[in-house]
């Protein structure tokens, strides 16, 4: 479904499921619950979960050593291979690994860090069935391989690699042989992304049921080489006990609430968004319009101090644009209720009188995207922000502002889930690796913004786009996950050579190839 009407409040009008709770739980096994990100505590319930129904969990190590090999034999002839494999599960995987590939015919040395008669439980039964010798784990032992298999650590890493397990982690790393790791990179936490001391670059990391923060988060991303997620007999009703809060970004998310332009609709109904700026930087605020134009508001204003209309006027034609007072007062600009959805921050500077106005916009209630300058304003009262703050906010800080107006702690994922139940907001931390935070407790990453986004201006039109679908009725924080992923999308198609000022004409093609995926 994709049909959606936007009232004039701004407030949509849906048909489907109320959350994206709601649509994992209904679309068993679907696209939705296919977006999941579980972390290495809450893959542990789900294999729980499963042995308690009835499947013994050797079957799941079978099974996973099963896609592992397979991944490898579909990828890559014959070559000496080296599985290494630590004393827990992850270990237990890889002895799978090491029989199938050897009955492939693969030339295959398994070596183990630990001690053989200390294993237990379902890793004891997968080193019970290789047949072959066992040497030590030692980085001697890597010459000659044109593959290694990474089975040393699970994603559960709870401190950082040191001594004889640090150095064969490394010793992996200058190998010239392949490396495919089973589950995530040896050294990697699987629930933030970071790297414990070192952790192993792998060309193919094959994980199973869902995939974790780990693998989407930088810098563990990079780490993962192609990222496989396999199947290995878990029920995707397991997610109804586990209830995750995190995701990765994609259209199933929001689809249902996207703002697509209806038959009986009008600019009005599309929603109104007035945009503040400033008298310098006149280009940030220029870009944000447009982007808030191209992707929902039926109509934009621009409102800026009296120096800077005539440019601002004369550089826009689908975008009104309005002088404010000398004081910079926007109390005659909120006057239009049908101004639905607000923005500040781009090219606004950083004066006193610049606080003053997005105190006013927060003033009204309506939603409000504050960016750039509308944050770093205050940077020495933070708290004076967080208490003006309400539920239909958006923040679009990159790291910089964000650690002005936060003093949080812990991974990307962490610190945006903490700013966004701190604040009431939602929370759209920027990067390569954007994240997503709802004030109760959703977080989605996205991954799919490419590095020629990393150019000046391209925030700009991102927090004019998230403005440009709240006006049109989209709700915050489906707002902010559409935007950084059609962000991202536009980005892509148009290639190296990217200016900030190319994206809002991008915009159109990528909601094209968006409504081809309905």
């Amino acid at each position: 479904m994709r049909r959606i009407v936007p009232a004039g409040s701004g407030t949509p009008m849906l048909e489907g499921p109320e959350s994206m709770e709601e649509r994992v739980m209904n679309e068993r096994g679907g696209q939705v619950s296919d977006l999941v990100l579980l972390t290495p505590a809450q893959m542990a319930v789900a294999d729980r979960l499963t042995i308690d129904a009835g499947i013994p969990g050797a079957s799941l190590m079978a099974a996973a050593g099963a896609t592992v090999a397979h991944a490898i034999q579909a990828r890559w002839s014959p070559v000496p291979a080296v599985v290494l494999c630590g004393p827990g599960n992850n270990g237990g995987d890889g002895w799978v690994v090491a029989r199938l590939l050897q009955e492939a015919g693969w030339p295959v040395r398994v070596a183990l860090w630990g001690e053989r008669d200390r294993l237990r439980g379902d890793a004891a039964w997968a080193a019970s069935t290789w047949q072959g010798s066992v040497e030590r784990a030692q980085p001697e032992m890597l010459a000659g391989a044109g593959l290694i298999v990474d089975g040393l650590l699970g994603a559960g890493l709870s401190r950082p690699l040191e001594g004889g397990l640090r150095t064969l982690v490394e010793a992996v790393n200058a190998s010239l042989a392949l490396v495919c790791a089973i589950d995530v990179p040896s050294g990697l936490d699987g629930a933030s992304g970071r790297v414990m001391g070192a952790a192993i670059r792998a060309d193919l990391t094959v994980t199973f049921f869902r995939r974790k923060p780990g693998h989407v988060l930088l810098p563990g991303r990079l780490l993962c080489g192609e990222l496989v997620c396999a199947d290995i007999g878990i029920q995707a009703s397991v997610l109804a006990t586990i209830a995750p809060r995190f995701w990765v970004n994609g259209p199933d998310l929001w689809w249902e609430r996207f703002p697509w332009p209806d038959a009986a609709g009008h600019k009005y109904r599309r929603g109104h968004a007035l945009v503040v700026g400033g008298g310098t930087m006149l280009g940030a605020s220029r870009l944000a319009c447009l982007a808030a134009a191209r992707l929902g508001a039926g109509l934009v204003t621009l409102a800026v101090p009296a120096g800077a209309w005539a440019i601002q006027a004369g550089a826009l034609t689908s975008v009104m644009v309005e002088a404010l007072p000398v004081d910079g007062d926007v109390s005659a600009a909120l006057d239009d209720s049908r101004r639905n959805a607000l923005l500040i921050g781009p090219g606004l500077g950083r004066s006193p009188a610049a606080r003053s106005q997005v105190l006013a916009l927060l003033a009204t209630g309506r939603p409000c995207v504050l960016d750039a300058d509308a944050l770093t304003v205050f940077a020495s009262q933070p708290e004076l922000l967080l208490r003006a703050l309400h539920g239909g906010c958006v923040l679009t800080p990159h790291e910089g502002e964000f650690a002005r107006l936060f003093e949080l702690e812990g991974d990307k994922l962490q610190r945006a889930a903490g700013a966004a139940r701190a604040s009431g907001a939602v929370v759209l931390l920027k990067g390569a690796d954007t994240v997503v935070a709802a004030p109760d407790g959703r977080c989605v990453i996205n991954d799919n913004a490419p590095p020629t986004l990393a150019t000046a201006g391209a925030g700009d039109v991102l927090a004019g786009m998230v403005t440009g679908l709240v006006a049109a009725g989209m709700p915050t924080f489906e707002a902010a996950c559409a935007a950084v992923w059609l962000h991202g999308l536009a980005a892509d198609q148009l290639g190296l050579g990217l200016l900030a000022e190319d994206l809002p004409s991008a915009l159109p093609g990528a909601l094209q190839a968006l409504a081809r995926l309905g």
